[in-house]
């Protein structure tokens, strides 16, 4: 088996890569990405490349998998042109649509897109837990959540038109771990939480090294379709952040949410306003498809992963 994998120079690529390389059915993967990749193994040909090139495009006639996961995430990479919102979405989504008909003309016959539970927003009449049939609904101004579910709902359609394609979407909650994003490892390191009245939003997390055996389960599974990828049991972040420290200190969300705002268009270092909007409600996935249908289970509770103390990043072949 031949892998193309997009996002490979990307955090969770640092642990997704090794747990594909373990496996010596897999003969070669191609990792495309902007940046170079920081490993070197024989098996591994890195592409630095954007994924509308046609280097990149060429190579999918090599592979029977591809495994999409670039996306730009809080505008990382972006400059000033993060808030630029037509160059995010043509990046991400326009960006996609290309990969993916490219790999369907190829003759790929399976693909892995990697979205986000961030598909189906926090709204108050959210089914709890979220199953994948929930229609999607993103918050509105959370370009991320909003291009994910942009690509999702085309994905339908490529679906339809090709039904020999063996396509899977997963969807993890906010993803934790040595690599995960600083921010999300920030956020529960500090003491500043919303004040909502109880009883107080649950919301959860998912271990990175589950999400890349999720992804890993993906490429030999006859299961198709959308799975929900989550920690269990769910908390509110208020819980969360008091694993890692002894205090909180409630603000009004509207306050957190302007302070987020300036925090925004002054660095790159905070995610877009929506991350704050997204506190208001609770969002617990269901996951029991990704147990019955991939045979997948988060090995870490959500208490562990928000507690967990993180020794730095790691990227290996095994």
């Amino acid at each position: 088996m031949n892998v193309l994998l997009t996002g490979a120079a990307g955090r969770l690529a640092r642990v997704v890569i090794p747990r594909l390389l373990a496996d010596p059915r897999i003969h070669r993967i191609y990792g495309v990405d902007l940046n170079p990749i920081p490993l070197e193994h024989e098996r591994l040909t890195g592409i630095q490349a954007d994924i509308r090139d046609a280097q990149c495009l060429e190579l999918l006639e090599r592979c029977d998998v591809l495994i999409h996961m670039a996306f730009v995430l809080m505008g990382g990479g972006l400059g000033r042109a993060r808030h630029d919102r037509a160059t995010v979405r043509s990046l991400n989504v326009s960006g996609s649509q290309l990969l993916m008909e490219a790999a369907v003309e190829a003759g790929v016959e399976r693909i892995v897109f990697v979205s986000s539970a961030a598909v189906y927003g926090t709204w108050p009449d959210l089914p709890d837990p979220v199953p994948e049939h929930q229609p999607l609904r993103p918050l509105p101004g959370f370009a991320y959540g909003e291009d994910k579910a942009a690509v999702e709902t085309w994905l339908d359609g490529l679906e339809a038109s090709h039904p020999y394609l063996h396509l899977i979407r997963l969807r993890p909650h906010a993803i934790l771990g040595p690599n995960a994003h600083p921010m999300l490892n920030r956020l529960l390191h500090q003491p500043l939480v919303p004040a909502l009245a109880k009883p107080l939003p649950r919301t959860q997390c998912v271990w990175e090294d589950d999400v890349a055996e999720a992804i890993y389960l993906s490429l030999h599974s006859a299961a198709r379709g959308a799975f929900n990828l989550a920690a269990d049991p769910p908390m509110s972040l208020r819980e969360m952040i008091r694993l890692n420290r002894g205090f909180t200190l409630p603000l009004p969300l509207s306050l957190l949410s302007g302070l987020h705002r300036l925090a925004w268009r002054l660095t790159p270092a905070v995610g877009e306003p929506g991350w704050v909007t997204g506190l208001r409600h609770s969002l617990v996935l269901d996951t029991r498809r990704a147990w019955d249908e991939l045979g997948w289970q988060a090995r870490r509770d959500t208490a562990s992963c928000a507690a967990q103390k993180h020794e730095g990043s790691r990227m290996k072949a095994e």
